[in-house]
C-alpha cells in the first residue's frame, strides 16, 4: 500500500557529500604515500649490486632507513645528521619499538669505515635487526 501521494514524495537526488569525503580520503592517502616514499630514499645514492639480492617485505611501523652518501654523510628522513645524533635517534627508536628494523642504504662509493660506524651506533642503541640495501646485478642502471 502506498499511503503517500505523488506530490508528497521527495525526489531523492545524488548525494554529493559522501563523494567529496571519498575523494578527500583518496587524495590524503596518495599525498601521504608519496611523502613517505621520498623520505625513505635519497635519489643521489647509487646502491651496490649483488647477484643474490632479495626483496624483503617491508615492516612498516618504526622501520628506519639510514642513507650513507659517497662523501660519508648520514641522511635519515632527508635530514643530515652526525654520528652522535644518529645514536640518540636510534636509542629513542629502540626504546619505542622492540626489535627495531634498520635498513642501511650505502652508496657504492662510501667508505666501509663509515658503514662500520653506523653498525656500531646500532649496537650502542641495542638494535640488532639490521639489513643492507642492494639491487640485483641485472637491474643495474
Amino acid at each position: 500500500m502506498n499511503f503517500l501521494k505523488a506530490r508528497d514524495r521527495e525526489d531523492v537526488g545524488f548525494q554529493i557529500a559522501p563523494m567529496i569525503d571519498i575523494v578527500f580520503i583518496l587524495l590524503l592517502f596518495f599525498i601521504v604515500t608519496s611523502v613517505f616514499y621520498r623520505l625513505e630514499a635519497e635519489m643521489n645514492i647509487m646502491i651496490p649490486t649483488a647477484d643474490e639480492a632479495q626483496v624483503s617485505p617491508r615492516v612498516g611501523a618504526g622501520e628506519i632507513i639510514i642513507n650513507v652518501r659517497s662523501d660519508g654523510g648520514i641522511v635519515v628522513n632527508q635530514r643530515e645528521m652526525s654520528l652522535d645524533e644518529l645514536v640518540e635517534l636510534l636509542k629513542r627508536l629502540s626504546d619505542q619499538y622492540k626489535g627495531q628494523p634498520v635498513i642501511i642504504r650505502g652508496d657504492r662509493k662510501a667508505y666501509h669505515e663509515r658503514i662500520m660506524e653506523i653498525l656500531d651506533a646500532c649496537a650502542k642503541a641495542d638494535i640488532w635487526n639490521v639489513s643492507f640495501a642492494a639491487q640485483k646485478a641485472n637491474e643495474k642502471e
